[in-house]
């Protein structure tokens, strides 16, 4: 079984859907990152870190991992 997490929560992938493993839902973006309690933001960033200029992509670490930034290349 091809498991992952969802801000914290652990999921897994059922062939079709990722679903929370708690409750078989099929996980929908819709929970609060487990560790601090807040929703993404309207554009999809952790709350926590917000918009991180020049970041290709970023992560809390929800609790479950070490936090990470990834930042895009810079074409010279």
């Amino acid at each position: 079984m091809i498991k992952s997490h969802s801000r914290g929560h652990e999921i897994y992938f059922d062939g079709v859907n990722w679903r929370y493993s708690d409750n078989d839902s099929i996980e929908d973006d819709s929970r609060a990152c487990k560790h601090c309690g807040n929703y993404p933001t309207k554009e999809g960033y952790d709350s926590c870190k917000g918009h991180i200029k020049g970041a290709k992509s970023a992560c809390c670490g929800h609790g479950i991992e070490e936090p990470y930034i990834v930042m895009k290349e810079e074409v010279k």
